[in-house]
């Protein structure tokens, strides 16, 4: 294929080169040359289609090979996909049987051991109560001979007691002036704390409001800055001259 294209070249160049044949669109060319370039095409082009048609057939079988790996490849791996889930749902299957069985086991177990549980829950629970019955008697027993004793110490100890109230009663009535006294301090006290609590939320408004009004006049005058810059560039008077930077103004605000 190279010497068709170099005879071609040379064809080209001999035409370019000829001497033109005048008031007329021909030329001149050496006609022994021209045959013999045209020889060298007709000579070369057989064998390069020959050259060309093998690369084809290559192409075609490497293509035909290519596909029939892939088709292999795809139908191997379509078996394997479906070899796969057969045997994921099938060890699925075995694992959810396996599982209801031991399920079933576990609650069969858990019902045995709460009927054995309930049973001898049941006996222990008669067992106390019939222990409880004989307690019962013995301390009703006692308690009604301890009530005696006790009623008769009770009385004695009531006599003291409303003589002890007595005296208690009138070291109480001492005390109320002193506890009146300490709730009134307490109020005082109490009212203090709000007042302070009100006074200092006044300051905190204060302080907030004067800082909001500061930022607003920062906002603003930056607003300006750049209103004015905006101005400078559209009529094309230069560089945009903002003055004095608001965020210095605003700095100076908050550090006083």
């Amino acid at each position: 294929m190279y010497r068709v294209f170099e005879a071609l070249d040379e064809l080209v160049a001999i035409v370019e080169e000829a001497r033109g044949v005048p008031m007329t669109a021909g030329c001149v060319v050496p006609r022994g040359d021209v045959l013999e370039l045209l020889d060298d095409v007709r000579d070369s082009i057989p064998g390069e289609l020959d050259d060309a048609q093998d690369v084809l057939d290559h192409r075609d079988k490497l293509v035909g090979d290519a596909r029939a790996t892939a088709d292999k490849t795809v139908t191997s791996a379509n078996q394997e996909a479906q070899d796969t889930v057969e045997n994921a749902r099938d060890s699925a299957d075995r694992i959810l049987s396996d599982a209801k069985a031991q399920a079933d086991r576990m609650v069969a177990e858990a019902k045995a051991h709460a009927e054995q549980l309930v049973d001898d829950a049941t006996d222990t629970a008669e067992r106390t109560v019939e222990d409880g019955n004989r307690e019962y008697e013995a301390v009703t027993t006692r308690a009604r001979t301890e009530s005696d004793r006790m009623i008769e110490s009770g009385q004695a100890a009531y006599d003291r007691s409303v003589a002890e109230g007595t005296a208690e009663q009138a070291r109480l009535v001492a005390q109320t002036e002193v506890v009146q006294a300490a709730h009134a301090e307490s109020a005082r006290v109490i009212d203090e704390a709000h007042a302070e609590s009100d006074r200092m939320r006044s300051e905190c408004d204060v302080y907030v409001d004067t800082k909001l009004a500061e930022f607003e006049e920062f906002l603003t005058g930056t607003i300006r800055s750049v209103g004015r810059g905006r101005q400078q560039l559209r009529t094309g008077s230069g560089v945009p001259d903002y003055g004095s930077d608001p965020s210095d103004d605003f700095r100076r605000s908050r550090r006083s």
